[in-house]
């Protein structure tokens, strides 16, 4: 009987403590904006969004999109993007904060890159009236309240909100203490979390083509270059190292395709290049299958082609994997792994070359074609 009791108080406890969180929810959304802003800002839908944030929003027939963000609030700032892929990089943000002087803040921000550096203030594809922005704190809670113009009718859109602990200095904003993504549809005010983004697809068109195009295929060139000598292993060593890494990198721009049908990136100088890249390494497959004989009057030609296609397809290559990994984002180990890959390769081949034309120099005669 006791036992039945202490479940029965235990069930009532979790009723209660998610009924709480209910009304508390229901609470946020029901309290009344600061009377500063219920001229401009009154009959905004509410939903909240994340954590202690609340997205209140209107959007009328003009496109024109009212919004006020509340969070709890201490110090720092709070901010929220606007994006077009889902990414952080390439979005637009408004953030308020309090100053030091205790003076309201609010200003867009363009999100060019991670380092505050590439955070630049009164900058972004935002459209909007400076003297329609206003910040108000009230009972601890921060209050963003801005209006948008839009060309279009905003329907689901990738949202991007993050908070920071450090007042910005000059307006200059600190590291965000935490961020979040997801996807609102200003029609029904439903937010899905930007689980939806393909994080595991991202990853593997740069680990592909990074391990393809940025190993292995400066792997295959330096042993047709290097190890001659070593006559007819080089050849097929070559071959099949290329031969891997084309396929390699054909599934990395097969995962690339899929990326930019998820997320619709506008990002042409990467893909052009990937495709320019891709045309030249399809060159240097069909160029195994149309190779003359050693003999043939045609062979100096070809020679020419494939050594020079294969050397531009390794330039280009390794200029869109930099690109890739500044536009996607990717955090300080990619930059660190891929800077060091390339450095050992290009001390190898410096090393090789030297001990290459040190031989040439020593023996006149001729290497042979391939």
């Amino acid at each position: 009987m006791g036992g039945m009791v202490a479940s029965v108080a235990a069930t009532l406890l979790v009723v209660l403590g998610v009924a709480s969180v209910a009304t508390a929810q229901l609470e946020t959304c029901n309290g009344d904006l600061p009377p500063v802003l219920a001229a401009n800002y009154s009959g905004l839908a509410c939903q909240p969004v994340w954590n202690n944030f609340v997205l209140r929003y209107h959007q009328d027939k003009n496109n024109v999109l009212r919004i006020v963000l509340s969070a709890m609030y201490s110090t720092g700032w709070v901010g929220m993007g606007f994006s077009r892929d889902g990414l952080m990089i390439g979005s637009s943000a408004m953030v308020g904060w309090i100053g030091k002087k205790g003076l309201p803040h609010i200003r867009q921000f363009a999100l060019r890159g991670k380092s505050s550096s590439k955070v630049v203030v009164d900058r972004g594809f935002l459209v909007s009236n400076d003297h329609d922005h206003t910040v108000v704190v009230q009972q601890a809670k921060i209050y963003l309240a801005f209006q948008l113009r839009f060309s279009y009718r905003l329907t689901h859109q990738h949202i991007i909100m993050a908070f920071g602990n450090s007042i910005p200095v000059k307006n200059k904003l600190t590291r965000h203490q935490d961020k979040t993504s997801f996807t609102f549809d200003f029609t029904t005010g439903r937010a899905s979390v930007d689980g939806s983004f393909p994080y595991g697809l991202r990853r593997a068109h740069g680990a592909l083509n990074v391990f393809a195009w940025g190993v292995l295929m400066p792997i295959g060139a330096i042993l047709a270059r290097y190890f001659r000598r070593m006559d007819p292993l080089w050849f097929y060593l070559h071959v099949g190292v290329q031969f891997v890494g084309f396929i390699i990198g054909l599934a990395g721009v097969v995962a690339g395709v899929a990326l930019y049908n998820k997320i619709q990136a506008d990002i042409p100088a990467h893909r052009g290049l990937g495709i320019f890249v891709l045309f030249l390494g399809i060159l240097q497959i069909l160029a195994f299958f149309l190779r003359p004989n050693a003999d043939s009057k045609y062979r100096k030609y070809w020679n020419w082609y494939h050594h020079w296609a294969g050397r531009l397809a390794l330039f280009f290559a390794a200029v869109n994997i930099v690109l890739g990994i500044h536009v996607g984002g990717a955090d300080n180990s990619w930059k660190i792994g891929y800077g060091f890959n390339l450095a050992v390769i290009l001390v190898a081949v410096i090393a090789l070359e030297f001990m290459l034309w040190t031989r040439w120099s020593k023996n006149s005669t001729s290497t042979p074609t391939y």
